[in-house]
């Protein structure tokens, strides 16, 4: 029972509500060519966007109207059933004269949105034929299950020939990863605004939603510079010990000390001497995606973790690798002018939990970058017996190690290692690791 009442606690009933409902825009596709698609969800999409708001309302005002008079001997409610059903039926009949020409929908919204955060939509309607339209309804899309629109529903008075305007809409998406927004609609109102005539639809627009980033303000960790083997190539040298790569056009910023004359002078363009750094810090940012013990949350709260501990990191001149275990290692490289801050967030959106853990086959995947990295820093919800002889395998392999233990039950602290409760992670307060 102690079981049941945990997993049922894990549920995530928002999901299990949108559970028929596709994710991408693939599914969506194939939703509609299968045949409940074609035979029961076309014709009841049809009638959903032919009908305005207060169409909508009409209809199933007429529907319960029409159930309560189904005895006509001791009600006269069919004739008020025969009314509403007439003003729809005849609405509908005259939506084709209100189609909408030369009028266009174009979706600006960001590319990268982070979770929890509300993000702004504009919508430009561009109306470029000679009529002028009357009162507009716009139908923003079905949102998928972590994702709610802000705000009123969107209408417009009018819009006149040859002009254009702009609407704003708000929303939020709580789950990380890839999202799609489908089409927009905008329609004109008929004359009694139960139907709209036929509307406009807009391209659908992707989207990632990227993790939460943790504000971690201190971490102890040892920085010793590590040789690397063949060097890195960086954009510009920062007094470490380096060795020439090569040449290379000038680009603004570079140091006038590093212009190579002779290649100047023979090719008639600037040309400076590019360095590879030998020595220098490496940081390795280690993400266990074993979820089998852990809730959802916890998950969510490490990866918020992850991206602080890597925004913390790119601070300064370090190169951070961010390791993210799963059935493989997927690995990304940051800093230095290898990789960006916003690529990590990208690729930490984009993290699905793994296998249960396995200490030889975790230490398997490590292998090939713990003999280049100064330090690793691991981000997990557990530490048992079998994550710690993974750090200390890494430390007899010369690796500086520094846990970070997330999860509501305290454990030791020390300069390397740390615990972090999910409550801390989700709120707003400065983390010192």
């Amino acid at each position: 029972m102690t079981r049941f009442l945990d997993w049922l606690a894990n549920v995530n009933f928002a999901r299990l509500n949108y559970i028929l409902i596709p994710d991408t825009p693939e599914d969506l596709d194939r939703a509609r060519a299968s045949w409940a698609g074609r035979y029961i969800g076309r014709p009841v999409l049809w009638l959903y966007g032919a009908l305005s708001r207060e169409g909508r309302v009409v209809f199933v005002l007429a529907m319960f109207v029409i159930i309560g008079s189904l005895d006509v001997n001791q009600s006269s409610n069919h004739m008020l059933a025969s009314l509403l059903a007439g003003a729809l039926v005849a609405s509908l009949a005259a939506r084709r004269w209100f189609a909408m020409g030369d009028v266009s929908l174009d979706i600006e919204a960001p590319s990268r949105v982070t979770a929890g955060h509300e993000v702004q939509v504009r919508i430009k309607l561009t109306n470029r034929g000679p009529r002028t339209y009357g009162a507009l309804q716009l139908e923003r899309p079905f949102l998928s299950w972590d994702g709610s629109w802000m705000g009123p529903p969107l209408s417009m008075d009018g819009l006149p020939a040859h002009h254009a305007h702009t609407l704003q809409t708000r929303a939020r998406f709580d789950a990380r990863g890839r999202h799609y927004l489908d089409s927009f609609v905008v329609a004109e109102a008929l004359p009694m605004r139960l139907a709209l005539g036929p509307g406009r639809r807009s391209n659908g627009t992707p989207f990632l939603v990227v993790p939460r980033v943790a504000p971690v303000d201190h971490l102890r960790l040892s920085m010793i510079p590590r040789f690397q083997p063949g060097g890195v190539p960086l954009a510009s040298k920062t007094g470490e010990s380096s060795e020439l790569y090569g040449l290379r056009p000038y680009r603004r910023g570079d140091r006038l000390r590093d212009l190579h004359a002779r290649s100047w002078a023979r090719t008639g363009k600037p040309v400076v001497r590019e360095y590879q750094q030998e020595y220098f810090t490496r940081v390795g940012v280690f993400l266990d995606t074993d979820l089998s013990d852990t809730s959802e949350r916890a998950f969510e709260a490490a990866i918020s973790l992850a991206a602080g501990i890597v925004l913390h990191l790119s601070r300064g001149e370090a190169l951070i690798d961010l390791l993210v275990t799963g059935d493989e290692l997927h690995a990304l490289t940051v800093g230095r002018s290898l990789g960006t801050f916003e690529q990590a967030l990208d690729h930490l959106a984009c993290a699905q939990p793994g296998p249960p853990f396995d200490r030889a086959r975790t230490l398997g995947l490590l292998t090939p970058y713990l003999g280049r990295l100064s330090s690793v820093v691991l981000v997990v919800n557990h530490w048992d017996p079998p994550r710690q002889r993974l750090a200390q395998a890494m430390r007899t392999r010369g690796v500086a190690v520094k846990t970070v233990v997330i999860g509501d039950s305290p454990t030791a602290v020390g300069r390397d290692l740390s615990h972090v409760s999910i409550e801390q992670l989700e709120g707003d307060a400065g983390l010192s690791l």
